[in-house]
């Protein structure tokens, strides 16, 4: 089973960044990513050329399912109403914003022609060749005991060297979660990573990169738990965003 975390941008005019993990004994490990994938057609060659025609679980950070002209998705507003005072809603979904063609529809319409079904119920420890939504900041807050969210996205007000510490605040906490249940051993990519250096594009691409790293782990997690390790808002005909929580019985780890 493998284990995928798309960052993905809501126009092909930018970058998105995509993570893929091989699990074994209850940890996952980064076989391959990208932090500088474009069209559609770039980001289904990358996942095929990785997954083939396996089973994997591929955790996307955007809209999948939109159907409001205006406002926002049912979804964002109950997980707002949940987060809002740790900083962590949603961003407010509707086609009038992202045009007629929504990118995550039109990319799960393109991926179910490869087999990859999509749905919020996610079965615990079984095969499936499946996407589901997630959205970081709320999977943090939740995963890491936050109490507000990390302000690493660009903001007016942001300068560079408080971005450069929260995305290094950021890898530390993903290094982390070698010690959870299941665990993430990500040295190999987060190694070679150093926020501290980067500036312009190259930041914006490690930022991707986190979340798509982040976001593969979310996969991992609510798999490995199933329907204890997460919680939907919405539902799959007005859209719904999934967020795993803390499992307080942990698994046995000794299943793939």
């Amino acid at each position: 089973m493998w284990f995928v975390g798309l960052d993905l941008a809501w126009s092909e005019r930018n970058t998105s960044g995509a993570v893929v993990l091989a699990s074994q004994g209850g940890t996952a490990t980064p076989v391959a990513w990208e932090d500088s994938l474009g069209e559609d057609r770039e980001i289904i060659q990358f996942l095929l050329s990785q997954l083939g025609e396996a089973p994997a679980l591929v955790a996307i950070d955007a809209p999948l399912v939109v159907p409001n002209l205006t406002g926002a998705r049912r979804c964002d507003r109950e997980l707002s109403r949940v987060y809002r005072e740790r900083e962590a809603g949603a961003l407010p979904a509707n086609r009038a914003r992202l045009g007629p063609r929504v990118r995550g529809e039109a990319l799960v319409r393109k991926l179910a022609l490869h087999g990859f079904g999509h749905s919020p119920q996610v079965p615990p420890r079984r095969p499936a060749r499946q996407l589901i939504e997630v959205y970081p900041h709320p999977a943090a807050v939740e995963l890491f005991g936050l109490e507000k969210t990390l302000k690493y996205k660009a903001r007016p007000g942001r300068p560079l060297p408080f971005r450069q510490r929260e995305l290094a605040r950021y890898r530390q906490l993903l290094l982390s979660l070698a010690d959870y249940v299941p665990s993430l051993e990500a040295r190999s990519l987060l190694g070679r990573l150093d926020p501290r250096k980067a500036r312009g594009r190259a930041l914006k691409r490690l930022e991707d990169l986190l979340d798509a790293l982040f976001c593969a782990y979310i996969a991992y997690y609510i798999w490995w738990h199933g329907p204890l390790g997460y919680r939907c808002f919405g539902d799959l005909k007005e859209g719904y965003i999934l967020v795993p929580r803390p499992v307080s019985c942990q698994s046995d780890p000794g299943q793939v």
